[in-house]
């Protein structure tokens, strides 16, 4: 196997600052944006790239219902997310959110189906981290735990249950003692 590696960064893209430009291939566009995220005049580009986005849903006439148009290309909502996504953290991402919230009602930050995806998928590794803590530290200092406890630990959801159960796991004798008062 030989492997080419592709390497896009600002020296290669152009920076996009007109919208019309933007629109003829959002590909491009969402790619220069990312590259130049450092850019100073990151703005400006953000600026064309909305309108652009926004220009691109007037002539498929989307919705920006998340699905792909007729032809299988990605739609603005996906350009939309992959540019916030891209942005990480920091100013870029916020203004970009600023932009989208004005182009696109359905935007990441609003609480789509991504943002909310990945909201409840981190909360349950979080449960599920937790839960197997508490089963660690009960079998580290020796105590038995029964089929029924450790169905209970496994399957519970709620973090702050979780947390008193753990403080409980510290210290309990018995595997049962972890939900005493409940």
């Amino acid at each position: 196997m030989v492997v080419f590696p592709l390497v896009l960064g600002p020296g290669i893209l152009p920076v996009i600052t007109e919208a019309d430009e933007a629109a003829r291939d959002l590909g491009v566009a969402v790619f220069s944006a990312l590259a130049h995220a450092k850019d100073p005049g990151l703005t400006a580009i953000l600026d064309a790239l909305a309108s652009g986005v926004a220009d691109d849903a007037d002539k498929s006439g989307s919705e920006g219902n998340g699905e792909t148009d007729e032809g299988g290309d990605v739609d603005r909502v996906d350009w939309a997310e992959i540019v916030e996504i891209g942005l990480g953290e920091g100013p870029g991402r916020d203004y970009w959110r600023h932009l989208m919230a004005t182009y696109t009602p359905n935007f990441p930050g609003s609480n789509t189906i991504v943002e909310e995806s990945w909201r409840e998928g981190r909360a349950k590794g979080q449960a599920e981290g937790k839960a197997e803590d508490i089963l660690h530290i009960l079998e580290v200092r020796g105590v038995e735990i029964p089929d029924s406890v450790r169905e209970r630990v496994a399957e519970c959801t709620d973090l702050d249950v979780l947390g008193t159960w753990l403080d409980r796991s510290l210290s309990a004798v018995r595997a049962e003692e972890l939900f005493v008062g409940e």
